[in-house]
């Protein structure tokens, strides 16, 4: 597209009741935010990238708040009673503009802050939320009645398209504003919203989007998510480029204490982070885990002699304490909050001063807007700490802090459409009204992850959802859709409908049980059914396998609590509050972040360039010297492979720093070609920079006689027959193809409102992975989980990178004992993933022994 950007075109003037608004507060519009009502007024899209503290919200709002002052002004009458809404009788136009957002949690809160300034300028506007915590009766208001502005999710938007008023409520749509814009692309939610898009772009024709985002790679990628795409052409929204705020104050935290060489607490840090704390107003405290939340706010608390107001956030938590938490955070009256994710993004609290990072960030731009919940002020600098919890992280903080300071962003690329995510959106459309299978193709490919989808992929897709596909097609339960006399295809019975709307989304969690808290009972009390009393205060929810694992009397850390496991009964677990030295932490799939790319390539650099290190902590950089001394250290591009020997095995290590799954995947190859060597391997074990491998051969001699050839035992060629035959018997790829099964809406998790066990949904999905494994084993589904394989689970497609890029380039060092660089990844080894002080104690003694072989 040609047209000249919205920064071309003069700046628009703002009507009088927004111009005394601004002026009333100091402030003057910022350039971005008019660029931005240009380019509505002009008719065009936009993507704004801008820093926090520089007006995104306002800015992405401003087109629809004037367009209906304006409208209004015109023709219509305000309500008597004030407050700006008009009378149902007199609004025209319907629901005018849609936000979504990837968090419920922004979406209300975005509505709380837009929601001031319209009712101090006395706009007509009516405003209102619709998420899953949305009364039923709210909901059913809303599509009679629409309100102007409807803040709302990806898989709410999904659940209102397939009804059959979606063309009543959207026709009228004249803007879609998509916040925090990276974080929704780069998943299959992502998928799903721009099949959503793609509806809304049918439905209403001269739509136009408003993309917000702080941190953003590839822009000219991410400007072609929000507008329509056509074949033959590369269309994209105009692209606004804010300017730059203060440059924030990164720093490491040098511990004063002994940095561990492996473990993930920072338990070490404790001391200094609650000074930290202590020395300023309010202070967020971010971890990458839910794990990690609970036992950092328990080891808080326990050193808490000031009596600082501290707190607990994470998604597992009930949405009533959370909700009390951000009120808590908003008014001013919490020291500090102990959060994960859950808190990255948007929500506004002008108060924090300073961010806590514990951990290594695992990406450049996730740290960028963790450090913008500091401050929110554009023309003040945002204040961060990095903790990192173990000596190979402080690289990777080292190298996040540098590529903060360049301003440099990782965020992923613009994602191919995934083929169950297709799936369920033509079953919604069949659900909302009957369509043309041509016109659903062209309409799909107008969405920028599905442009490039061909016609043999979109009719697999809608055979699959009318027959199951070849191998189910005798099945009547997997029929869902038929095709009509008429050409058009619906769905075979309303109760598919209600099927689709009770399993809509893409996120696919664990059974969750609820943990509900009562009275402590005694233990000769307590049975099988009975002994606990019904009821009790709604914590929040942990996955069904870690209560499985519980006994009565087991204690375990939750909700900043530590609960004594009382009994289960339907779908809670009823506990009461206990003591203990060392209770459990649930551990929550999916919690951990991949490292980058981006990261990895730069900790990479940096160890290759001793010069570097002097920037480092003393601990690292003497850690790094003694490593170079024993061993060696790989230079640029180099895979550094060392061999030793350890009690009454044989190692191997090697250092490709491309992240846990990857490495995972690549020690699970590396031992079925030293099995076929003849070198009985007996395990592996992985961390984010590091694998190692262990068996009964003498892996120095083989390589030193040619027995073992290191060029041969990296190829590429690994990701062929030995993939395909790990793949065949790999209990990862049926974990991958139960995800696919349950988002394409082949098993479903929820039926008649209620959730099917851990147990059921893995025994459907088993059963049909077998079957179309030996029937079918080009079905779309066993393809998507192909798909889903080499970029999530297994990241296969960053292990082909690695194999590449390092051909040619293994270096051997066949040494007498471990090596410095080794002991992290050696201590893994055998570790229970529980954190705990006695964990952290046994880590200590493992870690004390390995120094000493390693120091010689």
């Amino acid at each position: 597209m040609s047209e000249p950007a919205p920064s071309e075109t003069p700046a628009p003037d703002l009507p009088e009741p927004f111009a005394r608004w601004f002026a009333g507060r100091g402030w003057a519009p910022r350039p971005h935010q008019l660029a931005l009502l240009a380019a509505a007024q002009a008719g065009r899209s936009a993507l704004l990238i801008a820093p926090t503290g520089a007006g995104k919200t306002l800015a992405g709002f401003l087109p629809t708040l004037v367009e209906l002052f304006e409208t209004r002004r015109r023709g219509a009458r305000p309500r008597a009673s004030g407050g700006g809404l008009f009378e149902p009788s007199t609004r025209s136009g319907g629901l005018h503009t849609l936000y979504i957002s990837p968090l419920k949690a922004l979406a209300v809160d975005i509505a709380r802050n837009l929601e001031r300034p319209v009712a101090e300028m006395g706009l007509p506007v009516r405003i209102e939320t619709r998420t899953g915590d949305t009364p039923q009766s709210r909901r059913s208001r809303q599509r009679r009645d629409p309100p102007d502005v409807l803040l709302t999710t990806p898989e709410q938007l999904a659940l209102l398209l397939a009804s059959a008023d979606a063309p009543y409520l959207f026709g009228s749509l004249r803007r879609v504003v998509l916040d925090e814009l990276h974080a929704l692309v780069t998943s299959k939610r992502g998928d799903l919203l721009s099949l959503g898009l793609s509806r809304l772009f049918a439905a209403a024709p001269s739509l136009t989007t408003v993309g917000l985002s702080a941190t953003v790679a590839a822009p000219e990628e991410l400007a072609r998510f929000l507008v329509p795409q056509r074949e033959g052409e590369t269309r994209r929204a105009d692209i606004v480029q804010a300017a730059a705020g203060a440059a924030p104050i990164v720093e490491m935290l040098d511990t004063a204490e002994h940095l561990p060489w492996s473990g993930h607490s920072a338990a070490h840090a404790l001391a200094e982070i609650y000074d930290l704390i202590g020395r300023h107003r309010t202070t967020l405290v971010f971890v990458n885990t839910r794990s990690q939340a609970e036992f950092l706010f328990q080891a808080l608390w326990r050193i808490n002699e000031d009596g600082h107001a501290i707190a607990l956030h994470h998604g597992s938590l009930d949405v009533t304490q959370r909700r009390k938490v951000e009120a808590a955070m908003g008014e001013g009256r919490l020291r500090a909050v102990v959060c994960t994710s859950s808190l990255d993004l948007g929500i506004d609290w002008g108060d924090v001063d300073l961010v806590i990072n514990v951990g290594a960030p695992k990406g450049a731009s996730r740290l960028t807007q963790r450090i913008g919940r500091a401050n929110h002020r554009l023309d003040e600098p945002s204040r961060a700490v990095l903790v990192p919890a173990n000596r190979f992280e402080v690289l990777e903080c080292r190298a996040a802090i540098d590529a903060v300071a360049e301003n440099a962003q990782d965020t992923p690329p613009l994602r191919t459409g995934a083929l169950d995510v297709l799936a369920q959106h033509v079953l919604g459309c069949a659900c909302g009204e009957p369509f043309l299978a041509d016109a659903l193709f062209d309409e799909v490919r107008t969405a920028a992850p599905y442009a490039a989808l061909t016609r043999p992929d979109f009719d697999g897709v809608v055979d699959f959802v009318a027959t199951g596909g070849y191998a189910l097609k005798a099945y009547e339960r997997f029929a869902k859709i038929r095709k009509g006399a008429d050409g058009r295809w619906r769905v075979t019975h309303p109760r598919i409908a209600q099927r689709y709307r009770l399993n809509v989304g893409t996120i696919v969690e664990e059974p969750m049980i609820k943990i509900r808290l009562v009275r402590a009972r005694g233990a000769a009390s307590r049975g099988p059914a009975g002994v606990v009393a019904r009821g009790g205060r709604l914590l929040g929810e942990v996955e069904e396998y870690f209560v499985e694992g519980l006994v009565p009397g087991d204690t375990f850390l939750f909700a900043g609590e530590v609960l004594r496991y009382e009994a289960l009964a339907e779908d809670s677990a009823y506990v009461s509050r206990a003591t203990s030295e060392d209770p459990k932490v649930p551990i929550y799939a999916g919690g951990k972040f991949p490292l980058s790319t981006y990261l990895a390539a730069r900790v990479r650099d940096m160890l290759a360039s001793p010069s570097t290190w002097r920037r480092l902590p003393d601990q690292v950089h003497g850690w790094l010297d003694l490593q170079r001394a024993r061993s060696r250290v790989p230079k640029p591009g180099e895979l550094l492979v060392e061999t030793f020997p350890r009690s009454d095995k044989h190692y191997l290590v090697c250092y490709p720093f491309e992240g846990r799954l990857a490495h995972q995947t690549l020690g699970m190859l590396l031992t079925r070609r030293l099995e076929r060597a003849r070198q009985r391997p007996l395990g592996f074990v992985a961390n984010e920079y590091a694998l190692a491998v262990w068996g009964l051969g003498d892996l120095s001699f083989a390589v030193k006689r040619g027995a073992l050839r290191l060029s041969e035992l990296f190829d590429q060629d690994m990701l062929g027959d030995d993939l395909e035959a790990w793949l065949a018997e790999s209990a990862l790829m049926k974990r991958t193809f139960r995800q696919c099964a349950v988002i394409a809406g082949l098993i479903e998790r929820r039926t008649g409102g209620e959730d099917k066990s851990r147990r059921q949904v893995t025994i459907s999905t088993d059963l049909v992975y077998d079957v179309l494994r030996k029937h079918q084993p080009d079905h779309l589904l066993l393809r998507a989980a192909r798909a889903e394989a080499a970029t999530g689970l297994l990241d296969i497609r960053r292990l082909g990178l690695l194999l590449s890029r390092v051909r040619g380039r293994i270096v051997h060092e066949p040494l007498p004992r471990v090596s410095p660089l080794a002991v992290p990844v050696m201590l893994e080894i055998g570790r229970e993933r529980v954190a705990g002080e006695a964990s952290e104690a046994l880590l200590a003694e493992a870690e004390a022994d390995l120094v000493r072989e390693a120091m010689g």
